[in-house]
């Protein structure tokens, strides 16, 4: 069984991800963090001229233990600044096509696997059993990432963040390299009016109905 779940930063979908696979002893990929990678091993030459050529030599170069915490803190990919980084190198095609492999890659993990990201359902695994779309309102996304970074001892302003929440939206979904929007066999989840708990029961009443239906494959 392949879970293709997409949505915007902070909807909820990396939690719900990670809950659904203990729950279904699925592997789980985070593909947001590949880009995320990218961005940290860039530095500050993100900023210069011809930064593009970089980033698609270090994305081509990501290996299967990129991820691994032991290599590198996790922890360090979740600041506001390397998210504006992410977000710009995910405008390039190529970079995209080289993190895409390893994406498709995982996915055929023998006993299946869950991936979360922006384009999974519509691009990575588009004949996946079951699509999700995890979306929030953006001033609660905004509020959830504050509390998360600050309860990691990280510097967060809320306002900073809903302004960067709001310009990474318009970025993604104008992305010419992405397919950020949901699939048409995707199912919505709102999570605005829900806490964690009632978000994932909700995934999994998704997820049980799908295959209760016969569509799992």
């Amino acid at each position: 069984m392949i879970i293709a779940i997409d949505g915007p930063a902070a909807s909820g979908k990396g939690t719900i991800s990670k809950g659904l696979a203990k729950h279904y002893d699925l592997a789980h990929l985070d593909t947001g963090l590949l880009y995320r990678a990218v961005a940290f091993a860039m530095g500050e030459s993100i900023n210069n001229d011809g930064f593009e050529a970089k980033a698609i030599k270090i994305a081509k170069s990501i290996d299967k233990n990129i991820l691994n915490p032991d290599i590198l803190n996790l922890d360090i990919l979740g600041t506001p600044q390397i998210a504006s980084g992410a977000a710009k190198i995910a405008k390039i095609e190529q970079v995209r096509a080289a993190l895409r492999q390893y994406q498709i890659n995982f996915s055929k993990a023998d006993n299946g696997a869950i991936l979360d990201g922006r384009d999974i359902g519509t691009r990575i695994c588009p004949n996946a059993s079951v699509k999700l779309f995890i979306t929030a309102d953006a001033s609660v996304r905004a509020k959830r990432r504050t509390l998360q970074l600050l309860g990691k001892g990280l510097a967060a302003d809320e306002s900073d963040i809903l302004a960067q929440i709001i310009a990474r939206d318009k970025s993604d979904t104008n992305n010419k390299a992405g397919n950020f929007y949901k699939a048409s066999d995707a199912h919505l989840l709102d999570t605005t009016n829900l806490d964690i708990e009632s978000s994932l029961r909700k995934a999994i009443a998704i997820v049980e109905t799908v295959i209760a239906n016969g569509s799992e494959e």
